[in-house]
């Protein structure tokens, strides 16, 4: 995981398999982004697997920071997961090329 300010957005670039093994590191950064009142966005282009620990996050980042979240270029995993738990209609999805 790579936390990064770009624009005065915290960018969290997420990688792999995202499950209860990384989900503590994941909660720091969005912890993190929280305290400085950035926007957040979540880079998912590299996910290759994401568990509820991780959609739950994704959630609580939505409901928490101060402007929409968005989620870059989520691979259909993370769509399926979106879609079927609503978090979908929490975030802003962002195609990057």
């Amino acid at each position: 995981m790579l936390v990064a300010e770009e624009d005065g957005r915290t960018i969290i670039s997420l990688a792999g398999e995202v499950d209860v093994s990384v989900a503590s590191s994941f909660a720091a950064a969005i912890a993190a982004a929280e305290s400085d009142g950035r926007p957040v966005s979540i880079d998912a282009g590299d996910v290759t697997f994401m568990d509820s620990s991780g959609i739950a996050l994704v959630a609580r980042a939505a409901t928490r920071t101060p402007a929409t979240l968005q989620v870059i270029n989520p691979p259909e995993v993370v769509r399926f997961l979106l879609d079927v738990t609503r978090v979908g209609e929490l975030v802003e999805v962002v195609e990057r090329f």
